[in-house]
C-alpha cells in the first residue's frame, strides 16, 4: 500500500529514548481514534532519527491523505527543479581517509572479539544553484527503484529497499538486507557477482548477524517466527544484496506497530552486534551525522497497523543543497578500501536521482 498525506493537521513531538515509539501510539490512540469516528484521515505519518537518544524525529496526522493498492504511489512532476543545473560537490562531515582510518581501528578491535559488528556511515553534501523539489527526486527514484520503497517525509527523500517491520492484524513481516556486491555489466558477469556474494563466508556472517537481530526480538513477542533456510539476491539498479524475508504471528493482538519498531529498531543491518556496544561505537566516531538516515520511515494507523522502512538510499534536502548518506556493515575479514567502495556505490542512488551519476 502507498500513502501521500497532505498538511498536518496535527504534529506530535516524538521524545528520545528507546520507547519512544510506544510513548507516541500512546498520544496517538485518542487523536486517531476521533478522526476515524469523524471520518477524517486517521493514519500518522512520520520519520524517526537513527539514535533514540538524538530529538529531530517527524511524526504527524495529516490534513488529507491519499492511499493507493500499490507501494508506489503515482507523483507528479513538481514546477522545482533538479540536475538542470549542474550540481556541485561541497563537502562531508567526515571525509574518505577519516573514514578509512576510523574503519580500520574498527576492524583491529572486532578481531579482538568486541563488538562483532558495527555499520559505519559517512555523508556526502552536494549544492546547486536552484532549490531541489522533494517531490521530482522521488519521482526519479521511483522510476529508477520500483522494488524500493519510496518515502518523503520533512525534507529527507529516499527509496530504501529495507522493510524494518509491517504489521496487518496479528501477521507481521520484516525484510533483512546485509551483505552487499555491486552490480555486473551484463547478465554474466552480474551472475558472477551474485554466486561471489552467496559464497562470500564474510558476506553470509554479516548477513546472519542482521537477520538474528530480527528473529531474536520477534521471538520475544511472537510465535511461528519463520524464515528462508538461504538468503536470495536482491536486486537494485545500482547494487545486490543478500536478502531474507521474516514472518511471524504477534501474541498480542492489541499494541501497535509502533512498539515493535521500538523492539526492533536499530538493527544489525544499520547497528551492529551487540547493539549496546556498536551504537557507542557509533556515537563515537560519527556523533549525530546521521539524524533520521538509517532510522524508521513510514505510517501507523488508528489499528495499530502500519509498514516501517528503514530510512537508506536517501538525502536530506535543504533549500538548494543536499546532505547524502550511505554505510557499510563492519565485521571480522572486512576490508576499508571495499567498505569505502560499498558506500560509493549506495551513493550512486541518490546521486543518479540528483544528476550527479548515470
Amino acid at each position: 500500500m502507498g500513502l501521500v498525506g497532505e498538511g498536518r493537521a496535527v504534529s506530535l513531538e516524538v521524545g528520545t529514548g528507546v520507547d519512544r515509539g510506544r510513548r507516541a501510539w500512546a498520544s496517538l490512540q485518542g487523536i486517531l481514534g476521533e478522526r476515524l469516528t469523524a471520518g477524517e484521515p486517521a493514519v500518522a505519518l512520520g520519520s524517526f532519527t537513527f539514535d533514540p537518544a538524538n530529538a529531530g524525529s517527524v511524526l504527524f496526522v495529516p490534513e488529507a491523505l491519499s492511499v493507493y493498492d500499490t507501494p508506489q504511489p503515482p507523483l507528479e512532476d513538481s514546477t522545482g527543479t533538479v540536475g538542470l543545473d549542474r550540481m556541485r560537490y561541497a563537502r562531508a562531515e567526515m571525509d574518505e581517509l577519516r573514514w578509512l582510518d576510523e574503519v580500520a581501528a574498527l576492524i583491529a578491535d572486532i578481531d579482538r572479539g568486541t563488538p562483532s559488528k558495527v555499520v559505519l556511515a559517512r555523508d556526502e553534501i552536494v549544492w546547486g544553484k536552484t532549490d531541489l523539489s522533494e517531490r521530482t527526486i522521488a519521482l526519479r527514484l521511483t522510476r529508477a527503484f520500483p522494488q524500493c520503497f519510496t518515502f518523503v517525509c520533512d525534507g529527507l527523500v529516499g527509496a530504501t529497499p529495507e522493510l524494518l517491520v509491517r504489521r496487518k492484524g496479528r501477521k507481521v513481516e520484516s525484510l533483512v538486507l546485509a551483505g552487499s556486491a555491486r552490480r555486473g555489466s551484463d547478465p554474466d558477469e552480474d551472475a558472477f557477482e551474485a554466486h561471489r556474494l552467496l559464497a562470500s563466508s564474510k558476506e553470509r556472517s554479516e548477513h546472519s548477524l542482521a537477520l538474528g537481530s530480527v528473529t531474536e526480538v520477534l521471538g520475544r513477542v511472537c510465535s511461528d517466527v519463520v524464515s528462508a533456510a538461504e538468503p536470495e539476491i536482491l536486486r537494485l539498479a545500482n547494487v545486490q544484496h543478500l536478502a531474507t524475508r521474516v514472518t511471524a504471528r504477534l501474541d498480542d493482538p492489541d499494541g501497535s506497530v509502533l512498539e515493535l519498531v521500538d523492539l526492533l529498531h536499530p538493527t544489525a543491518a544499520v547497528g551492529g552486534v551487540p547493539a549496546d556496544a556498536a551504537l557507542a561505537r557509533i556515537r563515537q566516531v560519527e556523533g549525530n551525522l546521521r539524524g533520521r538516515y538509517a532510522g524508521p520511515v513510514g505510517w501507523v494507523d488508528a489499528n495499530g497497523d502500519g509498514e516501517w522502512g528503514i530510512a537508506l538510499r536517501c538525502a536530506l534536502l535543504s533549500g538548494n543543497r543536499a546532505r547524502l548518506f550511505a554505510g557499510a556493515g563492519i565485521v571480522s575479514g572486512s576490508l576499508p578500501e571495499a567498505e569505502l567502495e560499498e558506500t560509493r556505490l549506495k551513493f550512486r542512488a541518490m546521486e543518479s536521482a540528483l544528476g550527479l551519476a548515470d
